[in-house]
């Protein structure tokens, strides 16, 4: 007897995952507010507004722009919410809203909704956001602020009182060491930074947290922060508070590991990694300017495409070219 077989043809993709892209943003922002939370204790309404006002202007102007130019409206995808959430977490605590409000314009608007949408951006849009704010509105984007006291005098958490002060790559760049803080500060966050670089602690729970989820891979990350502490010892830096200093850890777990703007291949992972923390140490070490975090990534998003290329695997039977 002839048994009939039926073929069913269809399209990529043919491996099916309940995983979304909502899910995806509901767990990098799980991740997230740890940090978010801590900054709030550490910096009090400082470190709350700004964050506030970057989500709830990232999921305006993303809504906005899209019933403005008749497309489908992608809010409930919870990427301009974490857009938002980055950004503020960039932002210095008590910076001027105003100033929130025009990065959120810049990051979805000009950034991410003018290129097409989710996965079309080529650069990082809190990041971009971030340096278009820092470079129209310098001074108030690089005033910092830091606890007044120690750990021990912040019981009262929102009560706290906040002075003005250099953050620890500022004080190494000045060759201040004697004035860097303890290094159980610089893992609490009792510190001078931008609202989410602070707190380490929370930062590598959270980067852990996504590696767990399996929402990233740990070949980014540990290529960033191994190449960190190496260009620190090389360069005769001190590679621990090099790590636990500005947006290297923010970086490396949640921005340098976008989706859309990191390589797909593990070798190209390795070599986006290691980019991102020589343009890192060499702006830190031998630049004008303290921190190079934020430049890395979005030059190294730029290369993507390039990295792609020439780290995809060759097909069996194909050509190399």
């Amino acid at each position: 007897m002839q048994t009939e077989r039926k073929i069913i043809l269809s399209s990529s993709p043919h491996i099916w995952d309940k995983t979304t892209t909502s899910t995806l943003m509901r767990d990098v922002l799980i991740a997230l507010l740890p940090t978010w939370l801590a900054a709030m204790y550490i910096f009090g309404t400082a470190a709350l507004w700004p964050v506030l006002v970057c989500m709830v202007s990232c999921v305006f102007f993303e809504w906005g722009y899209q019933t403005m130019m008749k497309k489908p409206v992608t809010v409930g995808d919870l990427s301009a919410l974490l857009t938002g959430l980055l950004l503020g977490l960039n932002m210095p605590p008590a910076v001027p809203l105003y100033i929130a409000v025009f990065a959120s314009l810049a990051a979805i608007v000009m950034v991410k909704q003018l290129y097409g949408g989710i996965g079309h951006n080529f650069v990082n849009p809190a990041i971009t956001g971030r340096i278009i704010a820092l470079v129209s509105f310098g001074l108030p984007m690089s005033t910092y602020l830091l606890p007044a006291g120690t750990a021990a005098s912040l019981d009262s958490g929102f009560g706290v009182d906040l002075v003005a002060g250099a953050t620890p790559l500022a004080l190494l760049a000045e060759g201040r060491k004697a004035a860097l803080p303890s290094l159980m500060d610089m893992l609490l966050g009792f510190r001078g930074g931008s609202i989410g670089e602070t707190c380490a602690i929370t930062l590598i729970i959270g980067g852990l947290y996504l590696i767990y989820r399996g929402v990233i891979t740990y070949h980014i990350p540990l290529a960033y922060l191994g190449g960190v502490a190496a260009l620190a010892l090389l360069f005769g830096q001190d590679p621990v508070y090099h790590l636990l200093s500005g947006g290297v850890l923010l970086g490396a777990f949640f921005m340098a590991t976008d989706y859309v703007t990191s390589p797909i291949t593990e070798r190209g992972k390795w070599v986006f990694g290691l980019g991102c923390a020589l343009i890192t140490m060499v702006i830190r070490v031998f630049g004008s300017l303290p921190e190079g975090a934020s430049y890395s990534i979005i030059i190294m998003n730029i290369l993507t495409p390039h990295i792609n290329n020439l780290t995809l695997v060759k097909p069996l039977g194909g050509i190399q070219k």
